[in-house]
């Protein structure tokens, strides 16, 4: 089994925001594994479909972003996946909008959504795909950034990204996420 989890926050309001390009990734996953999120369930949406031997799940958490531990955690007890069995995809101030890095595990650096995973799973030691959302411009509160939306020019920039960032998931239902982290880092 593999669960790709996009983190975001739930609600039209923030649809197109910065902190919801995980659930962005989730969408176009969907489309390309023809995956509905039908499951409304452990604080969360999801679906799943089989794809040769693996089962693929796919999650948007209904949590907001700082609870996103709340959905994930159960679902994978449920089904008894463990962090091997887990992807996650985020945004990331530290990074440049257009950019995406692959990790197999890490800190929270910060993020309050990955935080909360920590805490609910135990362990740090999960996949994570950060989308680059940028930092704030001097005087904008952090807040305000991620929960703002895309200029035009960036839009451009995260479409590409969002896109990279769905082909990734999609080859880790095929092959080894070292291999993935060696083909998209």
């Amino acid at each position: 089994m593999k669960l790709i989890v996009g983190l975001g926050n739930p609600g039209a309001k923030y649809d197109g925001t910065r902190h919801n390009v995980g659930f962005e990734v989730i969408d176009r996953c969907q489309d390309k594994l023809s995956i509905e999120l039908t499951e409304s369930k452990f604080k969360g949406i999801h679906g799943s479909a089989g794809m040769g031997s693996e089962k693929i799940f796919l999650q948007k958490p209904l949590t907001y972003m700082n609870l996103s531990g709340e959905a994930v955690a159960p679902l994978m007890n449920f089904y008894k996946m463990t962090p091997e069995d887990l992807l996650v995809v985020y945004d990331d101030l530290d990074l440049a909008p257009g950019k995406i890095r692959l990790r197999q595990k890490g800190g929270a650096g910060g993020h309050n959504g990955i935080k909360s995973l920590i805490q609910h799973l135990g362990t740090d030691e999960f996949k994570r795909i950060r989308i680059g959302v940028g930092r704030p411009v001097q005087g904008q509160a952090v807040t305000d950034h991620v929960l703002g939306r895309f200029a035009p020019d960036e839009r451009k920039l995260m479409d590409e990204s969002v896109e990279k960032a769905t082909d990734a998931c999609l080859s880790w239902t095929k092959q080894p996420f070292l291999q993935v982290m060696n083909d998209y880092n």
